[in-house]
């Protein structure tokens, strides 16, 4: 949902698709090689039922202190990830991959984002949690929404990125691949 809101900015026609991709971390992967590897499978999954298609993929990775935060999935985890990132900074790894299999193009770019979290009290971040239901995000913490109230500050050089599709890095995926934009 948060991605197609951001390619619609592009004002290009797109189709929406779901792949499925075990997003488990491999051993000793660090959180970028997570996103990396999972933005790429994203799109080579769809690109083989669309062999024609440009197809992008994009995964995002919270990286606290080297480990990876994916997507809590529940109140009781989100609560969990967002206790440990209080006070912390904490990386945000964005990936995107174009891949189209008929012409064999295959590029990605990483857009990393960091954030440094608020001092959090348990009951901020409860509050936080039941009014946003932020379990499909990496992080637990939606920075469209409210949870921008939960940061002290962040650093990044495409604002999308936090979102979760860095469109500054698809832009050039997109011009790369012969797209014409705007």
């Amino acid at each position: 949902m948060y991605r197609a809101e951001l390619l619609e900015r592009l004002r290009l026609p797109f189709t929406k698709a779901r792949p499925e991709v075990d997003e488990t971390p491999l051993p000793n992967e660090s959180p970028s090689a997570l996103a990396e590897r999972l933005a790429l499978a994203k799109a080579q999954a769809v690109a083989s039922a669309n062999p024609s298609a440009l197809v992008i993929g994009s995964d995002q990775v919270a990286d606290l202190n080297g480990q990876p935060l994916g997507k809590p999935g529940n109140f009781e985890r989100a609560v969990a990830q967002l206790t440990a990132m209080s006070g912390q900074l904490v990386i945000f790894h964005t990936a995107v991959a174009l891949v189209c299999h008929e012409s064999g193009f295959s590029q990605q770019e990483t857009a990393v984002v960091r954030v440094r979290f608020r001092d959090l009290s348990l009951e901020e971040i409860e509050r936080y949690v039941r009014a946003e239901e932020p379990y499909d995000c990496a992080g637990s913490a939606k920075s469209e929404g409210l949870g921008v109230s939960l940061l002290a500050s962040m650093d990044n050089d495409d604002p999308t990125a936090l979102i979760g599709l860095p469109l500054i890095k698809t832009c050039k995926l997109l011009r790369a691949a012969g797209v014409v934009l705007p």
